[in-house]
């Protein structure tokens, strides 16, 4: 698993560490880690110009010390201070001690210009607020010449704890972070800024409290996966329902069924409109024309995708929500679904929202749910009880209880961003649902398999390419 923790965790790390360690001491490992990195991206630095942009306080101390390493293995460093009278004290003499030069103004400008890398040391953790015009104008100039940009600890005008961006940022082409990554540093919009995230470790893992979130890596998506045993048959292994589908939209039925054949479970039961579509392409359905209630047992129920706005399709919203078992609600069945019912369950339930959805149930616009997305899942979750998968370019998983770490997705492509991939998702996590999975990590699990699945296939891709390549997926998780 991939950790992060919030701004105050980390700083309450430093002190205990700094307490017991000669002052200094962490800084000048986070100066190993970010010249290292720096003369990885270089590839030869001998002869190299590198330009520091520095802050006050430490973040611009961590770049200056590093830019001093830097200059004694033979590069030109310049060190563009935006705060003079503010400047680290210790990395500034350190840089000029070995050899490297201290600019501001439009000599500053200048050097940028003709910079190979540029570390951006402009503000840590703890900033708030987008780039003012010097900085800004300080790393517009460094993409006009395409240099590297190695941004300390997170790229400068991001929001460290919740992933959002206010103001102008820093667009980094990696990140150099210390001790534990940072919440903004894997949620969009911000993950998008960071680049190549690198690790540094500075001793902070014994100090560290519980992580704010959490990223599935491959190994723990692999541990979970459900694996049939010996004296496994189809009905042990799991039956999902699945409620999706109408006259009008027979399509969100086979996509919903697709992802939730390839699930795990042992048995896929179908009731919706869009049986004839269904059977047609997927004949192993156990379709019925009846309600949900009278389709026969099942292990979790998936509704929602295609039912339209009709009594019917609210009747049978309200059915699922009363069964005691697991429930995925997605599409539809999110317009349709009553809050009080949702509240009223004892089974776990999911919500799989996209922004637009989520906006919707929170009563905000889209573009707010796209700026906070960490608040918005967190909110979210806590106002339905509920297990929330929040669907888009980050897709995170938040569990109802609240002490819990959202999950971050590590999976996917841009071109999942087509019609009834969703549909492929929410039968996927109800197939996961009814293997006795638990409700946030089976919804983990299936955005991790989805996104995985979108980058074995070739682009442009279909929904239905998605669940085709969810066997290559699995297969690939467990090797």
């Amino acid at each position: 698993m991939r950790y992060a923790h919030t701004v105050q965790a980390v700083r309450d790390a430093e002190a205990a560490l700094m307490a017991r360690l000669p002052e200094g001491t962490l800084m000048q490992r986070a100066a190993a880690g970010l010249a290292t990195v720096g003369a990885d991206v270089l590839g030869r630095v001998y002869g190299a110009r590198v330009v520091v942009v520095a802050g006050s306080g430490s973040n611009g101390g961590d770049a200056l010390y590093a830019g001093a390493r830097l200059a004694r293995r033979g590069a030109g460093v310049t060190a563009v201070l935006l705060a003079p009278d503010r400047a680290h004290g210790g990395g500034l003499a350190a840089l000029r001690a070995a050899g490297g030069r201290v600019v501001d103004g439009a000599d500053g400008l200048a050097a940028v210009t003709r910079a190979h890398l540029v570390y951006d040391g402009i503000v840590g953790i703890g900033g708030k607020g987008g780039l003012r015009p010097p900085a800004a104008d300080l790393m517009n100039a460094a993409y006009d010449a395409r240099a590297a940009v190695v941004a300390v600890d997170l790229p400068s005008g991001v929001d460290a704890d919740t992933g959002e961006v206010t103001g102008e940022a820093v667009r980094a082409d990696v990140t150099v972070t210390f001790g534990t990554y940072k919440p903004g540093l894997l949620i969009d919009p911000a993950a998008e800024l960071a680049g190549a995230l690198r690790l540094i470790d500075i001793g902070l893992d014994p100090y560290l409290g519980a992580p704010a979130i959490e990223a599935f890596q491959h190994a723990d998506a692999a541990a979970v996966l459900p694996r049939p045993g010996a004296e496994s048959d189809k009905y042990r292994r799991g039956v999902v329902g699945v409620v999706a589908g109408s006259d009008r939209y027979p399509g969100a039925a086979v996509l919903a069924v697709s992802g939730a054949i390839r699930g795990g479970a042992g048995a896929v039961r179908y009731v919706g409109g869009g049986a004839a579509a269904v059977l047609a392409r997927h004949p192993e359905t156990l379709v019925s024309t009846g309600s949900p209630r009278a389709a026969g047992r099942v292990q979790a129920w998936v509704v929602g995708p295609g039912l339209g706005d009709t009594a019917a399709a609210r009747a049978a919203v309200a059915e699922v929500l009363a069964a005691d078992v697991p429930v995925l609600v997605d599409a539809d069945g999110l317009r349709l679904m009553s809050r009080d019912a949702v509240l009223a369950r004892t089974a776990p339930t999911v919500l799989t929202p996209h922004a637009g959805e989520a906006a919707a149930l929170l009563g905000r616009s889209r573009e707010a749910v796209e700026a906070s997305r960490l608040d918005s899942v967190r909110d979210l979750a806590a106002a339905f009880r509920a297990t929330v998968l929040l669907k888009g370019s980050t897709t995170l998983v938040a569990s109802p209880t609240a002490s819990e770490p959202v999950r971050v997705n590590p999976t996917g492509t841009p071109w999942l961003a087509t019609a009834g991939s969703g549909d492929i998702l929410s039968g996927l996590a109800g197939s996961l649902l009814a293997t006795s999975l638990p409700a946030p990590t089976a919804a983990s699990l299936a955005a991790y398999l989805h996104g995985l699945a979108a980058r074995l296939t070739p682009t442009p891709l279909t929904a239905l390419d998605v669940a085709e390549s969810l066997p290559t997926a699995w297969r690939n998780t467990t090797t």
